[in-house]
């Protein structure tokens, strides 16, 4: 019986080791960049402008936080979106327009990778209670996926 108990707190505690990690993520999706911050940005930047995709700017969280005397890793905010396509999110929610226009961070880790994070669409959907916008959604998640695509090397 003890140790039947034992089997079941150890794989009680794995699955929480999984589960919470992922639960603190949700909606997030992350794609390891090969090349530095700076590349990262500028290669999305790049991509974002030969789509005709407006490109709104970026926000150097890291000067900006260390400035203010944090010590921040390399933090950029890069802001882009099609107002044609992102503002229907607005007329089926207004409250979509918390996610809108569209965010990718890029961001180094302590050991020196670096990532482009953004907000799932499908998550965002269900954030904001839409289902009149899976087409919209779908083209929006083909375009982020393509975007960011352009931080790996081939």
């Amino acid at each position: 019986m003890i140790n039947q108990l034992k089997t079941l707190l150890a794989g009680a505690a794995l699955l929480i080791a999984v589960a919470l990690p992922a639960a603190a993520s949700d909606g997030v999706v992350t794609v390891k960049s090969d090349y530095s911050v700076a590349e990262t940005v500028a290669r999305i930047k790049k991509d974002v402008l030969k789509k005709g995709i407006k490109f709104f700017g970026v926000i150097d969280q890291a000067r900006l936080g260390n400035n203010a005397g944090n010590d921040v890793r390399p933090s950029r905010l890069v802001m882009f979106g099609n107002p044609a396509l992102g503002t229907t999110f607005i007329t089926s929610n207004p409250e979509a327009g918390l996610d809108w226009p569209v965010r990718v961070l890029v961001y180094q880790t302590p050991d020196g990778q670096v990532y482009a994070a953004y907000s799932d669409f499908d998550w965002i959907a269900k954030r904001h209670g839409i289902t009149d916008r899976q087409a919209q959604f779908k083209m929006a998640t083909e375009v982020i996926q393509s975007v960011t695509s352009t931080v790996k090397k081939n």
